[in-house]
C-alpha cells in the first residue's frame, strides 16, 4: 500500500468548514484509493508563495518529516489547487510525487468509473487537467524540423505538438460525449413517455444515497462508508406502498471545491436530475458539517440550473439519525414533520424526513411523502374501451388506481384515478377509448 502524507493549507476565507474537517475529508479522499496516510497536517498560509504556494519554512519542515520516515513516503497530497509551476517545484523540493486536490479527485474518479460514459468523462477531465500542466521543463523543447529530409525549415516546438495532440484527443472525446448526451436524451424522452415518475437522489458524497437506493429498490449497488463510492448513475424501478411505481436515480455525490474539469465533464450524468419529477436531497445529519455540505449541494444544483425558482418538489432526507443520541434524534424527527404540512416544497423550504437508510427507520415515511407528491395531480376518470382490448385495460391497471371495472361483450367501463401525465399517455396510445370526468368528481373539483 502506497504511503502518503496529506497537507491541508489553511488560507484566509476557509468558509463554513473548520480546517480540521477539511483535513479529515482530504485524508478520506486519499483512503478512497487505498493510500495509507502516515501523516495528516495543517499548514497555515498567510500569503501564498508563487513558487511553492506553501512558505519555505513549511516546505523544509515537510521535507524533514519525509526524510525521517522509514520507508520514506513517496507521495504528498496538497489539499488545494496548485499551479503547474508550484506542482513542479514541490516535487523537486520533496523528491516525491505530488497530487493537488484536483489530481486526487481525478485519480479517484479514474479508478471508480465503470460505465463507458463514466470513463469517457474521466478521460476528458484528465486530458483537460494535463493540458494545463504542459509548462514543465521538457528535455525535448528544440524545434522539430519541418518538411522531409534535411531541407525543411524550423517546425513547431515539441510542447506545441503535445498541446495540439491533447487538443485533438479532447475534441474526439467531446464528440463521443456529445453522442452519449444524445443517447441519454433519447432515453430520457422514452422515460417521459413511460408512465412512471422519476425521483432523483442527490447529496454530498458519502451521505448515504446508495444505501437508501438499495433499500428502496432492493438492489445491491456499491454502498460503502467511502467518499465517491458511486460515480456512475444507476436507475431502478421501485414500488411504493400504494402500488405507485417510480424510477429511482442514484447520482454521483457532490463535494466542496469540485474541480472545474469534473463539473463540466460530469454534467451529462447530473443532467438526470434536470429531468426528475421529485428531487430527494440526502443529507448526513450526523456529520458536524451537515449545513456546509447542504450549501455545497445547493451550489452544484444551482450550476445545473436548479435554483430557488424551480417548481419541482424538493425533499430533504435527514439521514443517519441512528448515529444521533436520543435527544437529537427526537428533535430532528419533530422538526422534520413540521415541514411536511406545506403545499409547496422548494430548495429554500423543502419538506424534511428524518431517516436511517442503514436500518430503515423513517424510510416508509419518506416513501409516503414521495407517493403524495407524485400522485398529487391525480383525477378520477370514467373510461370506456373496446371489450377485447386487453392492452388498454392492462395499461390502466399498471399506471392508475382502478376503482371499479365492469364489462360486457362490446365494451369495458372502468373508473380509474390517473395523473395528468398518465391520462395523456393513455389517450395517445389508445385513441379509440373514451375518457370522461364523472359528474360527482367534477362537482368535487368545482366545489
Amino acid at each position: 500500500m502506497t504511503k502518503a502524507v496529506v497537507i491541508h493549507p489553511v488560507t484566509h476565507g476557509e468558509g463554513a468548514r473548520s480546517p480540521e474537517a477539511k483535513l479529515e475529508e482530504a485524508a478520506g479522499l486519499a483512503a478512497a484509493i487505498d493510500l495509507e496516510v502516515v501523516l495528516a497536517a495543517l499548514a497555515p498560509v498567510n500569503r501564498p508563495t508563487p513558487a511553492t504556494f506553501l512558505g519555505q519554512g513549511k516546505v523544509q519542515e515537510i521535507l524533514a518529516d519525509l526524510d525521517e520516515r522509514d520507508p520514506r513516503p513517496g507521495l504528498v497530497i496538497v489539499d488545494h489547487a496548485l499551479s503547474p509551476v508550484q506542482h513542479r517545484n514541490l516535487e523537486k523540493a520533496w523528491n516525491a510525487k505530488v497530487l493537488d486536490r484536483t489530481a486526487l479527485i481525478l485519480e479517484i474518479f479514474g479508478e471508480r468509473a465503470r460505465t463507458a460514459e463514466g470513463r469517457l468523462q474521466v478521460d476528458l477531465a484528465h486530458l483537460s487537467y494535463q493540458r494545463s500542466r504542459l509548462v514543465r521543463s521538457w528535455t525535448h523543447l528544440e524545434r522539430q524540423r519541418g518538411g522531409r529530409g534535411f531541407l525543411g525549415g524550423p517546425g513547431e516546438r515539441q510542447i506545441e505538438s503535445d498541446r495540439r495532440a491533447l487538443a485533438e484527443k479532447i475534441d474526439r472525446l467531446k464528440e463521443k460525449l456529445e453522442d452519449v448526451r444524445r443517447t441519454r436524451s433519447l432515453q430520457r424522452s422514452r422515460r417521459q413517455r413511460a408512465p412512471y415518475p422519476v425521483v432523483a437522489l442527490v447529496g454530498y458524497t458519502n451521505a448515504g444515497k446508495s444505501t437508501l437506493f438499495n433499500r428502496m429498490t432492493a438492489s445491491d449497488v456499491l454502498a460503502k462508508d467511502l467518499l465517491f463510492a458511486t460515480l456512475d448513475p444507476t436507475l431502478r424501478a421501485a414500488d411504493l406502498a400504494s402500488g405507485q411505481r417510480i424510477i429511482l436515480s442514484d447520482t454521483v455525490g457532490f463535494i466542496s471545491d469540485l474541480p472545474t474539469q469534473l463539473v463540466a465533464a460530469f454534467r451529462a450524468t447530473l443532467e438526470e436530475v434536470l429531468e426528475a419529477d421529485v428531487i430527494v436531497h440526502v443529507r448526513d445529519i450526523a456529520h458536524p458539517d451537515s449545513e456546509a455540505q447542504r450549501d455545497d449541494v445547493l451550489d452544484v444544483l444551482g450550476s445545473l440550473g436548479i435554483g430557488p425558482e424551480d417548481e419541482r418538489p424538493i425533499i430533504e432526507a435527514l439521514n443517519k439519525i441512528d448515529l444521533l443520541d436520543h435527544e437529537r434524534r427526537s428533535a430532528a424527527q419533530v422538526l422534520a414533520r413540521r415541514t411536511q404540512d406545506r403545499e409547496v416544497f422548494t430548495l429554500s423550504e423543502p419538506a424534511q424526513v428524518a431517516i436511517s437508510a442503514a436500518n430503515g427507520e423513517g424510510v416508509a415515511e419518506l416513501e409516503s411523502l414521495i407517493d403524495r407528491l407524485v400522485t398529487a395531480d391525480r383525477r378520477v376518470f370514467s373510461i370506456e374501451v373496446p371489450g377485447g382490448d386487453v392492452r388498454a385495460r392492462a395499461f390502466l391497471h399498471e399506471v392508475g388506481d382502478v376503482l371499479s371495472e365492469e364489462s360486457d361483450e362490446d365494451r369495458a367501463r372502468l373508473l380509474v384515478r390517473l395523473t395528468e401525465k398518465s391520462r395523456g399517455q393513455f389517450a395517445k396510445s389508445f385513441p379509440e377509448a373514451v375518457l370522461t370526468i364523472p359528474a360527482a368528481a367534477a362537482a368535487r373539483r368545482s366545489a
